[in-house]
């Protein structure tokens, strides 16, 4: 074990490993270099004190204990995936990574439950659910690694939220680990269940800041019908937007409904020849899952497209292809990763304003004079502008967040939030500010308060201290 020049460093470190065993505790400063940061561009980190790796609910009682005895700030962390910098480290602090709290307790077929640790990602629980008949269905674009903890403590939503809803439809109950130490069980096991307030929701999409998850009870679900996909080209990402609002004003809710700028489609072209085409200005991805009625339903959609002005629509004509315009659209974030450094906005708005804020990101690219790409989960009004930047060169740096605020104060205008999934995390914590009223942060801040009144979780998250 590498030593440690302070004291009190030291003892909190002899102390973690009386608790945890050496092999929990990482201190080599190279190997802490990976405990830094998660997925998040533009947001600031530092190496951790220590970071150590519970396998149980005890022994992040026994962390949280230690910490709270000294005062000591704790990160949560799972898979690093995040693009908030909610899992960012800080100076001084214990990274408390969960990623070997990595079984799945239950998997009960008759109640439709999952009950899971925190460390386990949304691929195993899936593949867990297929065998036994069922599904989980929450999808963010990261499944394969991210974890089910990082989704809860996000909310995170994925392209089949447009239907289906984000993570908290799914989280029924939660086994959490407070600053002091102690332990609970907030929520249920039932599908039903109105016993006092609703506590397991304070923890879904707090990203860390109110409690450690130890446990999650999950709602799992029969697997819809093979879907069926669809594309549609139009000429304009306005154009598309507007296809969208007629779309869902007509009652359509399609399993995935996805938007591709003109930047995006291009990237993507690049990046893994999809041939969508050199005058595709936006691409709309549909999927319908209702078995025998998915034809009748995409027709729908596409004759809808055409009015709105689409120059083609395709319909995959079987699920290879379903799959492969599907993976176009997970493809995005790798190919505009190729232009440049991307930053991820995440802002919301209502469906009925989807053009409007597709159209002003596009002024706001033209004025700022930087390449944004916009791709989302145009179903449900949450998009994603990606800003491409510079990190060396400080005037590409001023430009991106100049469009990064510029984006946020837009959506606010419209009804809308600086965030639909991503979190708040470092990224977004200034605008925070902005998007709540003085009464609701103060509440904010009080609820922070009562949980963990010396900001030990995950602290300079979300809300910071009072004044």
């Amino acid at each position: 074990m590498t030593a440690l020049p302070s004291t009190v460093d030291s003892v909190i470190v002899e102390e973690l490993t009386r608790a945890l065993g050496s092999d929990a505790v990482v201190t080599d400063p190279d190997v802490l270099d990976n405990y830094r940061h998660d997925a998040a561009a533009l947001c600031e980190f530092t190496r951790p004190l220590v970071a150590v790796l519970p396998t149980t609910g005890a022994d992040v009682q026994a962390v949280m204990r230690i910490a709270s005895a000294h005062r000591i700030p704790v990160v949560p962390q799972g898979a690093l995936t995040g693009l908030a910098g909610a899992a960012n480290s800080s100076t001084g602090a214990i990274a408390l990574n969960t990623r070997r709290m990595n079984r799945i307790i239950e998997l009960d077929v008759v109640d439709r439950v999952a009950v899971v640790q925190p460390g386990v990602t949304n691929k195993q629980l899936k593949d867990a659910a297929r065998e036994q008949g069922l599904t989980y269905l929450p999808d963010p674009s990261s499944w394969e690694a991210s974890t089910i903890g990082g989704n809860i403590a996000t909310n995170a939503g994925g392209l089949c939220c447009v239907k289906y809803g984000v993570t908290a439809r799914f989280v029924r109950g939660l086994r959490v680990v407070l600053a002091d130490g102690r332990a609970t069980f907030v929520g249920r096991r039932t599908v039903k269940g109105v016993a006092g307030l609703s506590l397991a929701d304070l923890f879904v999409g707090s990203e860390g800041t109110l409690g450690i998850i130890t446990e999650a009870t999950l709602g799992l679900d029969f697997p819809s019908a093979t879907p069926l996909t669809m594309a549609a080209t139009f000429p304009s990402t306005v154009a598309a937007g507007e296809a969208v609002t007629k779309i869902r004003a007509a009652g359509i809710t399609p399993s995935l409904f996805e938007l591709l700028d003109r930047t995006t489609v291009a990237a993507i072209d690049a990046y893994a020849r999809m041939d969508f085409g050199t005058d595709a200005a936006a691409v709309l991805i549909a999927q319908s899952d209702i078995g025998d009625g998915a034809v009748q339903e995409l027709e729908t959609i596409a004759a809808l497209c055409t009015e709105c002005g689409a120059v083609d629509v395709a319909v995959a004509e079987d699920e290879v292809e379903s799959e492969q315009l599907v993976q176009a659209r997970r493809m995005a974030y790798p190919a505009l990763e190729r232009l440049g450094s991307p930053l991820v906005d995440d802002v919301s708005v209502p469906i009925s304003q989807l053009a409007t804020m597709i159209d002003e990101v596009g002024r706001i690219a033209e004025s700022t004079g930087i390449v944004i790409g916009v791709v989302g989960h145009a179903g449900d009004g949450n998009i994603h502008p990606t800003v491409i930047v510079d990190p060396v060169d400080p005037a590409s740096l001023a430009k991106a967040h100049r469009a990064f605020d510029e984006i946020a104060a837009f959506a606010l205008s419209l009804g809308g939030t600086i965030t639909g999934e991503h979190g708040v995390g470092l990224l977004k914590r200034d605008l925070l500010e902005t998007e709540l009223d003085p009464v609701a942060a103060e509440l904010q801040r009080g609820i922070k308060e009562l949980l963990d009144p010396h900001y030990l979780l995950n602290p300079g998250k979300v809300l910071t201290a009072r004044l």
